[in-house]
């Protein structure tokens, strides 16, 4: 595992930050690391997972008290989009955990107060544009396979999964998810634990982050894998299991982050 340096932010020749080459182990380590930090601070990783849980919780609602239950899924799967912007906090956990510096929660909450209007502030408007785009594209192949009248509620299912329109509209949106679930996680993967460490904006935090996954693709590909399978599990029972799988991803983050940025 390369080793990090603490004092100098390296640049690289196109004036963005230097980035490493990791292999499986150090992926491995960050992780080691990410539980760690949640084991000796726990009380912030379960607040801000909680956020995150009661957050889809309100997501899926509105889609039932709209009579709407074929966008709870998509709403589901899009509400993910936007968990690096909720991890912020847990970012400076790990951070002041790194350095030494006092780990309270007016210190945690006001650092992730601080960030309003920053830079974040921008990527996660960027963040919550994709949401939009996700949904507003699950809205036009409702229309383009079912029609402009969407489909009567209490047969979406039998629908779904019983007719070559569901089964095709199935198949298209889970490549167009998968399309866009791969962006959000190259500009995300460094751009906000970059932000919240030093002064850049936020376009060269997510061209950072994209580079930080073209020189590194197959540790990115097999993080972002690993990713994918434990948000998909932790939201199965009613997002209960991202008490524990955000704030140790989110830990994980941040050390990752070290680790590929010099």
């Amino acid at each position: 595992m390369a080793p990090i340096q603490e004092e100098t932010h390296a640049v690289a020749a196109s004036g963005l930050p230097a980035i490493r080459h990791i292999g499986a182990a150090d992926i491995v380590d960050a992780l080691a690391k990410g539980i760690r930090d949640f084991q000796a601070y726990p009380g912030f990783g379960l607040f801000f997972g909680g956020i995150y849980m009661v957050g889809g919780w309100l997501v899926l609602a509105a889609g039932f008290l709209w009579n709407m239950n074929y966008l709870v899924y998509p709403l589901a799967a899009g509400f993910v989009l936007i968990g690096p912007f909720v991890a912020v906090g847990l970012y400076e956990v790990s951070r002041r955990r790194e350095t030494g510096e006092p780990l309270t929660w007016r210190a945690i909450l006001g650092a992730v107060y601080a960030q309003s209007g920053k830079e974040i502030s921008w990527m996660a408007f960027v963040t919550l544009f994709i949401f939009m785009v996700w949904m507003y594209q699950v809205r036009l192949l409702i229309a383009l396979f079912f029609g402009v009248s969407g489909m009567p509620a209490g047969s979406f299912p039998s629908i779904l999964f019983t007719s070559a329109d569901g089964l095709a509209f199935l198949a298209v949106g889970h490549i167009i998810g998968a399309v866009l679930a791969v962006l959000v996680f190259s500009l995300t993967v460094v751009s906000f634990p970059l932000l919240l460490d030093r002064p850049v904006d936020f376009v060269t935090a997510m061209i950072t982050s994209v580079k930080s996954v073209v020189t590194n693709p197959i540790p990115m590909i097999g993080w972002a894998l690993t990713v994918t399978l434990l948000l998909m599990v932790a939201s199965m029972p009613a997002f209960v299991g991202l008490l524990v799988v955000l704030p140790i991803l989110g830990h994980t983050t941040w050390h990752l982050y070290r680790r590929l940025v010099v």
